[in-house]
């Protein structure tokens, strides 16, 4: 990952790799930059995958769903809901005791090259030792219900992820604390795909984060 990153202009903020899914967060630098890092990796590794286990076929489930982020409002959130995945999955106790994921980094300063911060991150303190303290104090509030199923259904179904005026911005119909129907009409589900392919087309930062 971090040589598809590097590659094709990735910045990652956050990751944490479970048993059976990947969540990351990161900016791509050109609106082709995600899908081609993606791309990187999935040829890259499940090759590797394949060869290393003797199989053939594909890996993945299908294909990475991408949500665009409001960082103003929802950066530091996403952040704490991917590190702090494993806790709620019941695997560790807390996030400092989970291996893979990007927590030891963003809360303890911890040495992980794959990562490069937010400037939302970096505003947090002026050096790293203030910044993580403050990440840490971020980190210890618990992610809302509400705020889980924001996530959740902007990761299921690609939709954006932000305020209401982020999200008309990016002209994507969302409905808060629910999900919207699986067989949306044609000409919303053409409107959510263009959004998902061609980022830069709504009028959002020129990195947009997902």
């Amino acid at each position: 990952m971090q040589h598809a990153a590097c590659t094709h202009s990735v910045a990652v903020h956050a990751y944490v790799l479970m048993t059976n899914h990947v969540h990351v967060l990161a900016t791509p630098a050109r609106k082709d930059s995600l899908p081609k890092m993606m791309q990187s990796l999935g040829r890259v590794y499940v090759r590797y995958y394949n060869d290393k286990h003797a199989r053939t076929g594909t890996l993945w489930e299908g294909r990475y769903k991408a949500a665009i982020v409001d960082h103003e409002d929802y950066l530091l959130l996403c952040m704490r809901y991917i590190e702090l995945n494993p806790v709620r999955a019941g695997m560790v106790k807390a996030g400092g005791d989970y291996a893979w994921s990007s927590f030891r980094a963003n809360a303890f300063g911890a040495r992980d090259n794959l990562l490069r911060p937010h400037a939302l991150y970096l505003s947090l303190g002026a050096d790293g030792r203030s910044r993580c303290s403050a990440y840490r104090a971020a980190i210890g509030v618990p992610v809302s219900d509400l705020d889980l199923a924001r996530i959740r259904d902007a990761t299921q179904f690609a939709w954006g992820l932000g305020s209401e005026r982020f999200l008309q911005r990016l002209h994507v119909q969302a409905r808060r604390g629910q999900r919207l129907p699986l067989g949306r009409p044609r000409d919303k589900r053409r409107a959510a795909e263009k959004v998902e392919s061609d980022p830069t087309s709504a009028e959002v930062e020129s990195d947009p984060t997902y």
